[in-house]
């Protein structure tokens, strides 16, 4: 069996690592937002990471509270948020020692003085480190953005008037203006980012996972964009059930890349959006007809398969049955003889991921084990389901990252294609003919993962709907199941 050596980042250098990430800034800062991609950053590198969002102890007493409920004056109000601040802090002090936690972030305004104080020394005294990542802005235009995110996707004001709720959240705001001190203590470890890093100042960092997350954070901006993801048109390897190789597009293929300018245009609209393509030639092939600025990225090329490239899954099966089964027993450290695992992918995708968080709108054409990686880090799928999601051929994925999770939405292009989705302890004659996806000719719903229709995320990702004729109904993606919320 061929697995990944002990990861840089989950083990040697962070074994012996507590690091509590304390949020500091006013509302509509875009903290939740920070504190969930950092969370989603570091458990995608095997970093234990978890976000202890105060607002949700919160509202386990208090579900819907106006703005008077946050006035410094309210005393009662006052009371319940600290009662729900000293619950996450237990609970993630707990985690850190019962659950081996490594980077456990307090996800709430922390906003004087008096606040860090009393959770510095909670965590210190229990011997772990404490950083706090502030977020500072004056920009109107996107604090009024973050307004108009909140006002429709807080749970806070679930159901109520959208206006109604802005107007609310802006008086909420002013509370924390009267009571609210930038953090300048000078013995504190902290980034602080200025109008989404703008700006960043640090101060006192004094370790190497520490460094990692404020690089990262540095990387991050909270304005709305998406992300759009395809992969390849149907290959001639894919035809013949073939891995790997650098194989043209089939007729059926380059059909896709020709309609794929018109099935994108809706949902781009007139956005000025970056182009990116792995170094092969179906990717390549396939983005030939978009007009958008194009760049090849080598760390965008497909797994690489070693021994087994250009083998089929029977071929693999017959000539290498260890591997086959070692694979299947842990296809996310598996690596090919003389190849990657999906641990490998991900550490290379790491610049890709930073490129993609630091930009602005983008579509990515790459392959099936990539964008496997890259959509389980937006959907905070877990390590071991990510290499076993269906990610059909001919089929746009659109995400937008919110506040409060992520929007999925997928487009199919009306052209069929072979299935090379294989499911676990299964030895599949993928290719050919017999494997097109044909909904219609089958007489069956179409897979969960070949679905249209905008997906709410509420919590990880583990499943997609299936539309039967208007209808919605949940369905499972790959081998997964889940539940969430359909619009």
């Amino acid at each position: 069996m061929h697995t990944f050596p002990r990861s840089v980042y989950s083990m040697s250098n962070i074994e012996d690592s507590h690091i509590c990430v304390v949020m500091v800034g006013l509302p509509a800062r875009g903290k939740s937002l920070i504190a969930q991609k950092i969370v989603r950053y570091l458990k995608w590198l095997s970093v234990n990471a978890k976000s202890f969002n105060v607002g949700s102890y919160r509202r386990a007493d208090t579900p819907h509270p106006t703005a008077d409920f946050f006035d410094t004056g309210n005393l009662e109000g006052e009371r319940l948020r600290r009662a729900a601040a000293e619950a996450a802090v237990n609970d993630m002090l707990r985690w850190f020692e019962h659950e081996g936690g490594h980077v456990g972030i307090l996800d709430a305004t922390n906003s004087t003085r008096s606040r860090r104080a009393w959770i510095e020394e909670r965590c210190k005294s229990k011997g772990y480190d404490v950083m706090f990542v502030e977020s500072k802005c004056d920009d109107e235009d996107l604090i009024m953005n973050n307004i108009l995110e909140v006002k429709t996707t807080s749970p806070d004001y679930v159901g109520q008037d959208p206006e109604v709720a802005a107007r609310d959240f802006r008086d909420r705001i002013r509370n924390y203006e009267k009571v609210y001190e930038t953090i300048d203590e000078p013995h504190l470890t902290y980034v602080k980012l200025i109008n989404v890093s703008s700006q960043v100042i640090i101060n006192q960092v004094s370790n190497y996972l520490q460094t990692r997350i404020i690089y990262f954070a540095m990387n991050l901006h909270i304005t709305p964009r998406s992300i759009w993801l395809s992969r390849h048109g149907e290959s001639e390897f894919n035809v013949l059930g073939k891995l790997g190789g650098d194989a043209s597009l089939s007729p059926r293929g380059l059909a896709y890349a020709e309609a794929l300018p018109g099935l994108v245009k809706d949902s781009v609209g007139d956005k000025d959006i970056t182009l990116w393509t792995s170094t092969m030639k179906r990717t390549i092939q396939t983005a030939k007809h978009l007009t958008y600025p194009k760049k090849q990225w080598k760390a965008l090329d497909e797994l690489d398969a070693g021994v087994c490239d250009g083998l089929t899954y029977k071929e693999i099966e017959k000539k290498y049955p260890e591997d086959f089964r070692a694979r299947d027993d842990d296809k996310y450290n598996y690596r090919y003889q003389g190849g990657e695992s999906y641990r490998d992918v991900v550490i290379r995708l790491e610049p890709i991921i930073m490129e993609m968080e630091r930009g602005s709108d983008i579509m990515v054409v790459t392959h099936q084990a990539i964008l496997r990686c890259i959509y389980a880090y937006f959907m905070n799928v877990p390590q071991d389901q990510s290499p076993w999601m269906e990610i059909p051929l001919h089929t746009v994925i659109k995400l937008t990252p919110r506040a409060y999770g992520t929007q999925e939405e997928r487009f199919k292009a009306n052209i069929p294609a072979v299935s090379t989705f294989r499911a676990k302890y299964t030895s599949a004659n993928m290719g050919g003919e017999a494997a097109i996806f044909d909904a219609e000719r089958a007489k069956l719903p179409i897979s969960g993962a070949q679905a249209n229709g905008v997906i709410t995320i509420n919590g990880d990702v583990e499943a997609v709907p299936q539309k039967v004729g208007a209808v919605s109904v949940v369905g499972s993606l790959g081998s997964n199941g889940g539940t969430l919320v359909v619009e």
